[in-house]
């Protein structure tokens, strides 16, 4: 069976087991852009995080796709030192890097609609100018002092316009010793997960249209 076949026997079976292995995240970036590509990724270590956020970028930087990066002021310097030695000055230009300080506390405190609107506004000429795009999130949810139940909202609010705009996106969140809490509300809310391994569906995903 092909890898079309694969996807579509998953995503329409409910009696087969979702947590098994799909395809390669690339190959599904490559032929589902209309899917509903909203994507958890659960790193582990620094080095596995740096090299899934490369390949995502040149990948989308040979496909065509205009990349939106959300990343830290203290590991941007490290992705766009490889970022300078891995692309033209030409495919340099096509990624947008948005501090995730600026991007996650601009209202002065993590707030999901002021985030929502911030969003939407780093999008905004791609999506009237009809453009392709993908976008990369470093959430880092052990520095938040908020209580974490205002990622999931964020989250459901993010999934809503990934499904309506038909665009990739990948939240990534440190795995390690994340609160069951957590692990829970973002299996709820993305329909895929990354692992460093493995590109699986979520079985407890909850479509954004039903809650």
């Amino acid at each position: 069976m092909n890898n079309k076949g694969v996807i579509h026997m998953l995503e329409n079976s409910k009696s087969i087991v979702r947590r098994k292995v799909i395809v390669n995240m690339s190959e599904v970036l490559e032929n589902h852009r209309d899917d509903h590509l909203h994507i958890l990724y659960k790193y582990r270590g620094l080095e596995n995080y740096t090299s899934q956020l490369l390949n995502y970028i040149e990948d989308g930087i040979v496909a065509g796709d205009y990349v939106v990066l959300i990343e830290n002021s203290r590991l941007y310097p490290v992705i766009q030192k490889e970022l300078n030695a891995r692309l033209t000055k030409e495919q340099l230009e096509l990624i947008h890097y948005v501090n995730s300080m600026d991007f996650y506390w601009s209202s002065g405190s993590y707030h999901p609609p002021s985030i929502a609107e911030y969003f939407s506004k780093t999008i905004q000429s791609y999506v009237e100018n009809k453009l392709s795009f993908r976008a990369w999130a470093h959430v880092e949810w052990a520095s938040m002092e908020e209580p974490l139940h205002l990622i999931k909202d964020l989250e459901e609010i993010v999934d809503e316009a990934v499904n309506s705009l038909s665009f990739p996106l990948i939240c990534a969140y440190e795995g390690e010793k994340m609160p069951d809490f957590l692990k829970n509300s973002l299996m709820e809310t993305h329909p895929y997960v990354l692992l460093d391994d493995d590109f699986i569906i979520s079985e407890q995903y909850q479509s954004s249209k039903t809650l």
